[in-house]
């Protein structure tokens, strides 16, 4: 075997593997370089070929056609396009046994000579345009063929010919991609030796296939993700099988779990029946399965308590039980499994406070309780979930300061309180502690890609699932009652997403050091009493995309409209009295009272500032006025003139005789 994998070999050096008509095994992936069409190409002997991740172009299908020998070809990424040649070359292979063209742009429908491969066992076309009939019509006569991957491509029903049956017994079929798929197609009936089978997003008619599973002792894995299945789950005379990962998700299943789907699927490893319309409670018979990792039956409409089985099963790794109707309280006692990692009870009606424990803390990866009814204080034993990345509790009524235990999570990439009653202050230990990882690693590719929440960013409640959370960063603290200035040890955070700490009542400027969040996208800090400026080295953060200063103390200038900053309106800034400029309609500069400083106000309601001279102005006209009322009313009325004129006279009396009475003792105080 010749290994020139990532070299940087030029044309003469490629050229010279023609002197080498011996060499059976040549792998040249990712060469920096121009792959001739000379050199090996003419070495006749070669078994084993690969040019994967190179930039070929299609003439290189012609090419290889003199390489008679080839027992393996893979093309794997290699740009190239438009259809596969029905000429001479690759369909002359007759020894090839595993083809790869998968990762390209290759486009058309599948040709008929591939039909000429008859020896092929494993083909891949998976990530290209083409367009592949779901019959699998044109393969019929690959009697060896095993492997077959024509997933992200365009799959097309074509009406089965019931003369016709498959000469191959596949093992492996995977055709998840975009398409019409009709009903199960005929040859599937037929096939006996399936270990795995993925027609995921292909959109079927039908109920599931409990043939399928009769059919094929040997299946292990069966992906019917998102496939528009109905009715019930499972035949009531399905008999016991050996399916270790089942996933039938985004379908339209109804009715309970069967309650003997323990004893059903005894092997299962992974099970994924997420939005469905499945109802009712939780099968006993679940928590029977030992070897289940993965569960997934979020956004159904299960209801009742969760059974104590589901809580302390053994290898569980990964369970997502959101957006069902589970009542009830926590459960005190969470997890005899080691390996637990992933926990998700989001969007139900749980209530109670947080008493859960778990046996094995420092495994947990993720917890969600958001959306429920939970009461009481963040539990201080929180710290003890030391690799936790995403603390989700936000939509409860939780209440009380933000115990310090939380600064102990150095590992915390996401974290969401929002929408509770917490007080106190963010203190700056909490934060100043928390690196947030620039990428988060899964321990498991399965977790990875299924695990999934909610968070508001942008304005927008979205919902982030598979790989992107490894690269979301952020803090939601919003519509709680934090007091206090914000902390400017926030600002080493340089690689967080979004920061919301609206409709809270801090105080104090915005932090100077927010410039250097390079990487933030959403940045809201509506709703509260700040005050001073707003920083203007903020123009720096390129990434920005949502700013919302709005309905606080804000004064001084607003930043310069470049960049990012050209793209927020009047809303992200209105309701501060004290901000002008661009967009606000109030110009910088305008006359203003030199005595007239910017002072707190309650950002939910609107009360005014005094203006001192409109003060001084009404004051004296008030004064003049009284004095001319006076005057009036005791020239027109005698007797109140008389009356008046009387209480004078007595004033003027009495002062007279204290002064007389008191002046002996005022002397004796030095005053004279």
């Amino acid at each position: 075997m010749l290994y020139l994998d990532d070299c940087s070999l030029d044309e003469h050096s490629l050229q010279s593997l023609g002197a080498l008509p011996s060499l059976k095994n040549l792998s040249l992936r990712e060469l920096n370089g121009t792959v001739p069409s000379g050199g090996f190409l003419d070495l006749k002997n070669l078994e084993y070929l690969d040019l994967s991740s190179n930039t070929l172009n299609n003439s290189i299908f012609q090419a290889i056609g003199t390489m008679t020998s080839l027992i393996t070809l893979k093309l794997e990424g290699c740009s190239l396009n438009g259809q596969i040649p029905r000429t001479q070359g690759l369909c002359d292979l007759n020894h090839l046994q595993e083809l790869d063209v998968s990762d390209n742009d290759l486009s058309g429908v599948l040709p008929s000579c591939l039909a000429n491969l008859t020896s092929l066992q494993q083909l891949s076309l998976f990530y290209n345009h083409l367009k592949i009939p779901m019959s699998l019509s044109s393969l019929y006569n690959l009697s060896k063929l095993k492997y077959f991957d024509g997933s992200g491509n365009e799959i097309f029903a074509e009406e089965d010919d019931h003369n016709l049956s498959p000469n191959f017994q596949l093992e492996s079929l995977y055709l998840s991609g975009i398409g019409q798929g009709g009903a199960f197609p005929k040859f599937l009936y037929h096939q006996f030796s399936l270990q795995s089978l993925d027609l995921t997003n292909i959109q079927i008619k039908g109920e599931f296939p409990n043939w399928l599973i009769e059919n094929n002792t040997y299946l292990q894995e069966l992906y019917l993700e998102n496939c528009s299945l109905l009715g019930p789950f499972l035949s009531p005379k399905t008999s016991r099988v050996n399916l270790s990962i089942l996933s039938i998700s985004m379908n339209h299943f109804q009715g309970q779990i069967p309650s003997e789907i323990g004893a059903r699927l005894p092997g299962l490893e992974v099970l994924f029946m997420s939005d469905n319309g499945f109802n009712g409670s939780i099968p006993f018979s679940l928590g029977n399965i030992s070897s289940l990792q993965g569960l997934d039956l979020s956004n159904n409409i299960l209801q009742g308590q969760i059974p104590e089985r589901i809580w302390n099963m053994s290898s569980l790794e990964f369970l997502d039980l959101s957006g069902n109707n589970f009542s009830g309280r926590l459960p005190p006692r969470f997890g005899i499994s080691s390996n637990l990692r992933y926990v998700y009870l989001s969007r139900n009606k749980f209530q109670g406070p947080i008493t859960m424990s778990f046996d094995n803390p420092t495994e947990i990866l993720a917890l969600d309780l958001s959306h429920n009814n939970l009461t009481g204080t963040i539990p201080e034993w929180i710290d003890r979930l030391s690799n936790l990345r995403f603390l989700l509790l936000s939509y409860n009524n939780l209440e009380g300061e933000i115990p310090f235990q939380l600064s102990r999570l150095d590992q915390l990439t996401l974290i969401d309180l929002s929408h509770n009653h917490l007080s106190g202050n963010i203190l700056s230990w909490m934060i100043s502690t928390h690196p947030f990882p620039q990428q988060y690693n899964s321990h498991s590719s399965m977790s990875s890609s299924q695990q999934s929440f909610e968070f508001t960013t942008k304005n927008v409640s979205l919902s982030y699932r598979g790989s992107i959370i490894q690269y979301f960063t952020g803090i939601d603290f919003s519509f709680n009652n934090f007091t206090g200035e914000i902390p400017p040890e926030i600002g080493n955070l340089s690689m967080i997403k979004a920061l919301n700490l609206s409709h809270n009542s801090l105080t104090g400027p915005i932090p100077p050091t927010f410039w250097n969040l390079k990487e933030i996208e959403s940045l809201d800090l509506s709703y509260n009493k700040l005050d001073g400026e707003i920083p203007p080295r903020l123009i720096e953060l390129f990434s920005l995309e949502v700013f919302n200063v709005a309905h606080n103390n804000l004064s001084g200038k607003i930043p310069a409209r470049v960049a990012q900053f050209a793209t927020f309106d009047e809303s992200c800034y209105k309701d501060n009295p004290f901000l002008c400029g661009e967009p606000l309609p109030k110009i910088c500069g305008a006359a203003m009272p030199p005595s007239l400083t910017p002072t707190s106000t309650n950002n939910k309601d609107n009360g005014g500032f005094m203006d001192m001279e409109v003060f001084y102005v009404t004051f004296w006209v008030t004064y003049i006025m009284v004095l001319l009322v006076i005057g009036a009313v005791l020239y027109i009325n005698s007797y109140w003139q008389r009356a008046w004129f009387h209480f004078i006279e007595v004033s003027i009396n009495n002062c007279y005789y204290f002064l007389v009475d008191n002046l002996p003792i005022l002397s004796k105080f030095g005053f004279s």
